[in-house]
């Protein structure tokens, strides 16, 4: 799975209502139809959610006997995890070094930096 995958994943959970299926589809698989209840838009639109949703891995569709229920695939999820993982892992060891560098510092020291006082305009005039 490459990152261009993740880019697919990430556009196509952008939208609130692929994001509502998916969390539906957590639940249990369901058909377009079963799908499409909550909404108020067709079901080809819902057919083209769904698609977007297939393109991305999200998704996929089987056939049993005259359904066609659509089943939510949560590996992709551990592609998304991992990614997520990596930079909230770096930016946690970041916090611990500012930490590290805090505890460090004297208890008695103002940590404001000195405040620059405003200068006189200079005058056109050079000695």
């Amino acid at each position: 799975m490459a990152a261009d995958q993740l880019s697919r994943v990430f556009s196509a959970l952008a939208d609130p209502i692929r994001r509502d299926m998916v969390s539906r589809l957590t639940v249990a698989d369901a058909t377009v139809n079963e799908l499409a209840e909550p909404y108020d838009v067709t079901v080809q639109a819902v057919s083209k959610h769904l698609k977007v949703l297939e393109d991305a891995g999200v998704v996929s569709r089987t056939r049993q006997a005259q359904r066609r229920p659509v089943h939510l695939e949560a590996e992709v999820f551990d592609l998304m995890t991992k990614w997520i993982e990596r930079y909230r892992r770096q930016a946690e060891e970041r916090y611990r070094r500012l930490d590290d560098v805090l505890r460090s510092m004297p208890e008695d020291m103002d940590p404001t930096p000195p405040r620059e006082e405003p200068r006189a305009p200079e005058t056109g005039a050079q000695t």
